[in-house]
């Protein structure tokens, strides 16, 4: 980029200061400290986690309504709709993610609907069980325990219902009533389990997010 040779760019760097441009001192930190912050609540009893430090200061308290996709649709060709009837003030919501229906997979940053980046909209609140890319930026809630396919509360939500995240509070709610979550929640079919085999033997036995995501009998 420079037109010189490594060589000659370092002759020119001052060891014992020029590294401390990239590398911060605890006096000059880049940041405030707390790059995450785990959050609970009726959404999320065990806990979820954000990257507050990735995250946009006017979405860390929001509430809106829950625009919901399942891990096994085409989300792409969704979020793609140029019709699709959603606002930036919509928390979007990504299930059967988790270890038990899919492995956790890199998911959870899902990409702002096309419609609202195409109207320069840059980050919105997401909520899902998947995992994301620690380069991933954005307003995403990770890792909600129990994940749907266990029977978490992010199985029953519906597109509307009313999502609230306070991350100074630390707290992710789903904003409907303790009786109709049970009754939601009593109502629910979890898919079924793989047949056989090693997929079998770990979704029986694959622990939540909250504990490592390890295997039970290890």
């Amino acid at each position: 980029m420079t037109g010189k040779t490594l060589a000659d760019q370092l002759d020119q760097m001052d060891p014992l200061e020029d590294w401390q441009h990239a590398i911060k001192p605890l006096s000059d930190p880049l940041g405030s400290p707390g790059a995450l912050a785990v959050v609970r609540g009726t959404l999320a009893p065990n806990g979820a986690v954000i990257k507050t430090s990735a995250a946009d200061p006017r979405l860390m308290q929001h509430t809106g309504p829950a625009f919901v996709v399942d891990a096994g649709e085409n989300i792409a060709a969704i979020l793609d709709d140029p019709d699709l009837d959603v606002t930036p003030d919509h928390v979007l919501v990504l299930r059967f993610a988790g270890p038990i229906a899919a492995g956790m997979p890199e998911a959870g940053a899902l990409p702002i609907p096309a419609k609202l980046a195409r109207q320069g909209v840059r980050d919105m609140v997401r909520v899902s069980d998947a995992r994301m890319s620690g380069t991933s930026y954005g307003t995403v809630v990770l890792h909600c325990d129990p994940e749907a396919a266990a029977g978490g509360p992010s199985a029953i939500v519906q597109n509307g219902d009313m999502i609230t995240l306070d991350v100074e509070g630390r707290r992710l709610d789903l904003l409907i009533s303790e009786d109709e979550i049970a009754d939601r929640l009593s109502r629910l079919e979890t898919p079924a389990l793989p047949e056989r085999g090693w997929r079998r033997l770990y979704a029986e036995t694959v622990m939540p997010a909250s504990q490592g995501a390890d295997l039970s009998f290890l």
